[in-house]
């Protein structure tokens, strides 16, 4: 039984992240098509509105398919709201459901999606920020934050599975 907690606590918890992008990029005017439960093919999707909903075949990870053009044109402070948006929702929901399997899942969604890891919500606010701070894209540096950003998660990973062993 647990196990089916945990998965159902998992399907729902990146969930609610993308939603939570999803809600803030509306705010700001960003569009969305698509968002996605799981990678790979589709298994199937529903549309509602203008956006489909789709479950996909591998069940690691989720997406929401943004207007990247837009994004990338918005204010800084949007682009770092959108992106923080999952984060933000995962912990409210794990504030809620304080004590329970989901409340855990979402937090471990919010922390895993902070870390700098190439692709995750950590990263993009990073790359946002170092474009930013040097006023133009720089892919050496880029990279260096990535590869770098790679070594900091493990390293923060080691650590907590240390202090809980």
């Amino acid at each position: 039984m647990l196990a089916i907690s945990i998965i159902i606590s998992t399907a729902l918890a990146m969930l609610i992240h993308e939603l939570g992008h999803l809600t803030v990029a509306r705010m700001c005017k960003i569009s969305c098509s698509e968002v996605g439960l799981g990678l790979g093919p589709k298994l199937f999707n529903v549309n509602f509105g203008s956006i489909k909903i789709s479950l996909r075949s591998i069940p690691l990870g989720s997406f929401v398919r943004l207007d990247g053009s837009a994004l990338k044109a918005s204010p800084i402070k949007r682009q770092l709201y959108v992106h923080l948006a999952g984060i933000v929702f995962n912990t409210v929901a794990a504030i809620a459901t304080y004590g329970t399997v989901f409340s855990w899942i979402n937090l471990l969604v919010a922390a895993g999606n902070i870390l700098p890891l190439y692709q995750h919500d950590g990263w993009k606010c990073g790359v946002v920020i170092m474009r930013a701070l040097m006023q133009r894209k720089s892919q050496p540096a880029e990279w260096a934050f990535t590869f770098s950003g790679g070594f900091v998660s493990l390293l923060v990973a080691w650590v907590v599975i240390r202090a809980f062993i």
